[in-house]
């Protein structure tokens, strides 16, 4: 088929990869702009676009999509058979929409109509769900609320947003090529989602991982799990901000106000939550490197009884 490309991060890259290898031809791979780093001395190209240009795919970055003349009139002389889409970043215009001949296609990172919105992954992780997946939706002029094509489920079990994400970014490039091939075939069903089963999960933002102790333990775990490597999540103990990477629960009474440093030595650091005690093993002190919890409280005293806000 020949196909417009439409993504930004790593998310997007092996499904471009994927397409590319099964012979599609991509017409233009569509990304965000390069942004600058270092104070304007460095330009990081997104993913998608690094990948694009090692497969010898040309390049589009428009600054905006809608209204935009000379892009929308560039993806309509392609004449796509479709476009698909992965983490693009942006809503996609009704005119575009219709541009192509089997429509957009979009690799969404959850099993929708569960989780539609910007951060799928990290929110099945939190929300404490025993599966996630890839849906392979065709895309309307609403938030991931068009008709279904294909689902693969993975379970979540202790994994990582990192983890989690890297699993579904190439489970999204399999489902999206046998997509295709199913659709050319004349074998693809379109199946409506139920709204009233949808759920959103927004967009992260660095205080989402602002540790709140009066959440129950099970909660704050699922949460350092989902928030890492972005944007981890972190407590104050008075003007010290720690990084929180890996924990356990205790399922104890813990006796004491959310927040409390309960103990703090060669079996971690424990932290009174609501019902029970987080048991942090891995931390990153101000200006330092990730470490096992024990590590640094071999060196480091936390007081017992002093409170993380």
């Amino acid at each position: 088929m020949k196909l417009v490309y439409m993504g930004t991060p790593d998310f997007a890259v092996p499904a471009l990869e994927a397409l590319a290898k099964a012979g599609h031809t991509i017409e233009y791979a569509v990304t965000q702009p390069d942004t600058v780093r270092d104070r304007g001395k460095k330009v990081k190209f997104p993913p998608v676009k690094e990948k694009a240009l090692e497969l010898g795919i040309p390049v589009l970055q428009p600054e905006k999509i809608r209204k935009n003349e000379e892009f929308l009139s560039l993806i309509e002389e392609a004449a796509p058979d479709a476009v698909i889409v992965a983490a693009y970043g942006k809503l996609l215009p009704e005119r575009l929409l219709k541009t192509p001949r089997l429509g957009c296609l979009n690799i969404h990172g959850s099993l929708l109509p569960r989780f539609r919105g910007a951060a799928p992954i990290q929110a099945a992780i939190i929300e404490g769900d025993r599966e996630t997946g890839i849906t392979i939706m065709h895309m309307e002029k609403g938030l991931d609320t068009g008709d279904m094509i294909a689902k693969a489920a993975t379970p979540i079990g202790r994994k990582t947003g990192q983890q989690l994400h890297d699993e579904l970014a190439l489970m999204g490039a399999e489902l999206i090529v046998s997509t295709l091939e199913d659709i050319e075939a004349g074998r693809a069903e379109r199946r409506k989602q139920d709204d009233a089963l949808s759920t959103y999960a927004p967009m992260i933002a660095k205080e989402d991982g602002h540790i709140d102790f009066t959440e129950t333990p099970d909660r704050i775990e699922r949460k350092i799990r989902a928030f890492d490597p972005w944007p981890g999540t972190f407590a104050r103990l008075g003007d010290r901000t720690f990084k929180f990477w890996e924990a356990e629960v205790i399922d104890r009474d813990p006796g004491a106000e959310p927040g409390t440093v309960l103990a703090a030595g060669n079996e971690g650091l424990d932290i009174a939550a609501a019902g029970g005690i987080l048991r942090v093993l891995q931390l990153q002190a101000p200006g330092k490197k990730r470490t096992r919890a024990a590590d640094y409280l071999r060196g480091n005293s936390i007081e017992i009884g002093s409170v993380l806000r």
